[in-house]
């Protein structure tokens, strides 16, 4: 990785200090976990993981730019959907995963401005240091607005109201498997003589075996295919067919319906890794100091969800769920030639065009209760993809 930024020595020990903890870790389990453990430890493990560490990791100064980041018309656009369901259930929204707060921020002031400000805002983030920056946010952006924020600690019982989450389901822990000829194994992680991480196969088994076989059938894939499966994103899914009373999801995400994903052209998988803006495949690089994510598979997210009793309320990519919710109406808004217009029709050009963010990403929504069609899949829905 001799072409990315070197850390600091700050840095550099803090990422030795995860590793050591993951090393123990590994040993304590017998010198095997699945991926998908490995995953949580170096985004998740307390006071050391990824997002529970306080390195900045959105923005300019960050790993990699979100799409809040690039401009408030996305929020601004999105705000009209989230309004729609809001009317159709409850006066409530509950972000998961926000952050910087920078959506947040923007979803209540074009809500204020639209005249269906929620009664409640509430975030859901397990990160202390994330909370504390979004809570910067939002004062700095909305302050006459943030008593009706709340932050929780778990999902809730039940739930009535709009549900959003950008760029949170990649980030959930993906379990990694190969077809071999002699079956389906599952990759996990060791460790080498020198104390270092390394893969390790052995047999697939219980419900990481179950959908690799299901996926495999479905697919057709051929011996030495390796992808992801999550099942912490499935788990995550169908438990809303538990808690939702009414309302709907909005998740945006990247990632593919199951043919694509599990197309042969992609016989190594989307396991991808985010550093200072660089872009690389190796998940064992600076543990704690680089994002790890897999794309989503949206059909296992419906399967799920149905499954549970939700309904597919909309599937389409974010450049065309963009338009339906009038972005460029917004940008049309702001005083052509200005530099805040330049700036605008530079970032919302990233968030449409296909070869960006616009069909890379994908927006779907599930939910319950909500008869009419949403505004944000009148054109261009692809929901018989899935």
């Amino acid at each position: 990785m001799n072409n990315l930024p070197p850390p600091s020595s700050e840095a550099l020990a803090h990422s030795e200090r995860l590793q050591q903890a993951i090393a123990q870790y590994i040993a304590a389990a017998g010198g095997w976990i699945s991926f998908a453990r490995f995953m949580e430890q170096v985004l998740y493990r307390p006071g050391l993981g990824y997002y529970a560490a306080g390195a900045r990791k959105f923005g300019a100064a960050g790993d990699f730019v979100t799409a809040p980041e690039l401009t408030p018309l996305f929020g601004r656009a999105l705000s009209r959907q989230v309004a729609q369901v809001m009317a159709a259930s409850a006066p409530t929204v509950l972000e998961v995963g926000a952050g910087s707060g920078r959506l947040a921020a923007d979803l209540l002031l074009e809500l204020e401005g639209l005249g269906c400000l929620p009664e409640r805002y509430f975030i859901l983030d397990l990160s202390a240091d994330l909370r504390e920056r979004q809570q910067q946010t939002i004062a700095a952006a909305a302050p006459h607005l943030l008593d009706r924020v709340a932050w929780l600690d778990r999902l809730p019982e039940s739930f009535s109201g709009a549900v959003v989450a950008n760029e949170l389901l990649d980030a959930m822990p993906a379990h990694i498997v190969a077809w071999r000829e002699d079956g389906v194994a599952e990759r996990g992680v060791g460790l080498d003589a020198a104390g270092g991480f390394a893969w390790n196969e052995r047999p697939a088994s219980g419900a990481v075996l179950g959908a690799a076989e299901e996926i495999g059938r479905q697919c057709q894939l051929p011996p030495g295919f390796e992808s992801e499966i999550s099942l912490a994103v499935r788990a995550w899914a169908a438990e809303w067919g538990r808690i939702l009373q009414q309302g709907a999801l909005l998740l945006i995400d990247y990632g593919f319906p199951r043919r694509e994903f599990y197309h042969q052209q992609r016989g190594r998988g989307t396991l991808m890794c985010h550093y200072r803006h660089h872009a690389h495949p190796d998940p064992f690089y600076l543990p704690g100091l680089q994002d790890v994510t897999v794309h989503v598979d949206f059909t296992a997210v419906i399967a799920a969800a149905h499954g549970a009793g939700l309904d597919l309320l909309g599937y389409t990519s974010q450049g065309q769920f963009l338009l339906n919710c009038g972005i460029l109406d917004l940008l049309a808004a702001i005083p052509n030639g200005t530099a805040d217009y330049i700036r605008a029709t530079g970032a919302v050009n990233t968030l449409l065009m296909p070869h960006e963010m616009g069909e890379l990403f994908k927006v779907i929504a599930v939910g319950r209760g909500i008869d009419d069609p949403l505004s944000g899949f009148v054109s261009g829905d692809q929901g018989w993809r899935l």
